[in-house]
């Protein structure tokens, strides 16, 4: 099996050379969209509330992943605290609101890396890497000297820069971006961002222009290219119609979605009347009908599986 790509980079040097411009940026921060321009070296810790060092909240095996993630050993998952968006209704808000987790240096980082491929896991998942990318570059120059040689997932919930990205070209082999918002309003309304529909499409393009639609090897299993995950809202808020009709014209009709229909209220969601509800099986029927219509042709596997049929 071929080896990554990250690992030619590092031999290479221009690894090291990503690790340090991406550090340097640590200065006068603008890795999310938000571009708060903290400090976060002198203990500045901006909108993600991270500083210098990343925040982990669990790192382990993980068996919830797609498919092509999971294989049968679960993929490597590393979940860092905090998150550059504030969805109401996160399932996760323990982690992304509450910032549970503690501080942990590149060595440490580094190690959960390197432990997670002795559990056998298919890759490293890194869930909510948005603010912490230069943090991850140090730890990996420490984990491919370590011998890591796993594929990397960027798992986001898409409000990426794209220059940030592109900092991460090469290094990454398979994105995972959510795109949870088609409408500007709504977007502001529950993950407090408005710029986010705009922001998800320009991160979309740049990862697809990276790594391609995702492959799979003989078993099943993910290699490289572009997973993307799509929660369906009740009352369709989320704009699935138009999210599918982007995925196939601009992105590829190959494009590997999820279709989620797991939402389910959480947080401030509870307290709200549009969302303090589950989706029904209709509203999930249609979805996953507006995704053939736009042409896309791989909804993963589970599409349907889970929901009742209420």
């Amino acid at each position: 099996m071929r080896d990554p790509s990250y690992v030619s980079l590092f031999r290479t040097g221009e690894l090291a050379s990503r690790t340090r411009e991406a550090l340097k940026a640590l200065e006068d921060c603008c890795l999310c969209p938000r571009q708060c321009h903290a400090d976060r070296t002198k203990g500045a810790e901006g909108a993600c509330r991270t500083g210098r060092y990343a925040r982990v909240a669990s790192f382990s095996p993980h068996f919830g992943e797609e498919r092509p993630l999971v294989g049968s050993s679960g993929s490597g998952t590393i979940f860092f605290s905090s998150c550059t968006l504030r969805c109401s209704f996160c399932q996760n808000y323990d982690i992304s609101h509450l910032n549970e987790g503690a501080e942990v240096g590149p060595a440490e980082l580094a190690g959960m890396m390197m432990s997670l491929m002795r559990a056998g896991c298919c890759n490293v998942n890194f869930v909510s890497p948005s603010h912490v990318v230069p943090q991850i570059l140090e730890a990996l120059l420490l984990a491919v000297e370590s011998g890591l040689n796993l594929p990397l997932v960027y798992n986001t919930g898409g409000y990426d820069r794209v220059e940030t990205l592109r900092l991460l070209d090469g290094v990454f082999d398979i994105y995972m971006p959510d795109f949870k918002f088609w409408d500007e309003a709504l977007a502001k309304r529950y993950c407090s961002v408005p710029d986010y529909p705009g922001k998800a499409r320009e991160a979309l393009r740049e990862m697809h222009s990276q790594v391609g639609d995702l492959v799979l090897d003989g078993q099943g299993i993910a290699r490289r290219g572009l997973l993307v995950r799509h929660l369906v809202m009740p009352g369709g808020i989320a704009g699935t119609r138009e999210i599918m009709g982007f995925l196939a014209r601009e992105i590829s009709k190959n494009t590997y979605v999820n279709v989620m229909d797991q939402y389910h209220p959480c947080f401030k969601a509870v307290h709200d009347d549009t969302l303090s509800r589950r989706i029904t099986r209709e509203e999930y029927d249609q979805a996953l009908y507006w995704a053939a219509q736009a042409g896309i042709t791989r909804i993963d596997g589970r599409a349907g599986l889970r929901i009742s049929g209420d």
